[in-house]
């Protein structure tokens, strides 16, 4: 069983697969607590449900296969904190592909079919998750968080998406900033975005949780 603060069918907003039908199971829990965190009813006080639900794997597996979703993203919170590899097994078992969101600061288990890493710095990842991620996410909350990012990762093919921190989608600055580092550095550099966010697709789901209200106010953890 697993702590599930939500579950849902959309899109996958970003990354590589942005726009592919998803299903989305997001875990309950998440000690790196990111100020500007979008999820932050899977940790913050404020914000957490009264009762969490305790899903059994095959409950899960048995709603995601109910949708015509290619695939399933497990996301929270931070999802490596718990042990994923019975869910991404009876996913399989079913035939359906398995993606994992994650800072990288925990051990990985389960073997995923993709992983899409987004370094936080209040808890760094660990080096033995670097090589197993299939793309990463930098989140620009600043205009010198791409240089204290990509120090950490590795100058390969993979693409490292730039995306500004939600309530800065609007901040010249901090769009000038991705545009110029993409301009002068190309690939593996790309600038982002969160798609499902201006559909508001998620919500689409009466079966999303609200989100907590975006602020970036670090005292109150989101």
């Amino acid at each position: 069983m697993l702590p599930i603060h939500e579950q849902f069918y959309s899109f996958q907003g970003e990354g590589v697969h942005a726009g592919k039908a998803a299903y989305f199971i997001r875990t309950f829990g998440c000690p790196v607590h990111c100020p500007w965190c979008d999820s932050a009813g899977t940790w913050h006080p404020d914000y957490v449900p009264e009762k969490i639900d305790r899903i059994e794997v095959d409950q899960l597996v048995a709603a995601a296969a109910a949708t015509q979703a290619e695939f399933v993203v497990v996301t929270g919170g931070e999802p490596a904190i718990h042990n994923l590899a019975p869910l991404v097994d009876a996913l399989h078992s079913a035939g359906i592909a398995a993606h994992l969101e994650t800072s990288g600061a925990f051990a990985i288990k389960g073997k995923f079919d993709w992983i899409t890493l987004s370094p936080k710095r209040w808890k760094l990842p660990l080096t033995e998750n670097l090589p197993k991620a299939d793309e990463f996410k930098i989140i620009v909350d600043s205009v010198d968080a791409i240089k204290k990012y990509t120090s950490l990762l590795s100058s390969d093919s993979r693409p490292i998406w730039l995306n500004p921190e939600w309530s800065l989608r609007e901040d010249s600055q901090i769009l000038n900033t991705i545009t110029d580092w993409v301009k002068a550095y190309g690939r593996p550099y790309r600038a982002g975005w969160q798609l499902h966010k201006p559909y508001q697709a998620d919500l689409l789901d009466p079966k999303s949780a609200l989100a907590a209200p975006l602020g970036g106010d670090p005292n109150k953890g989101y």
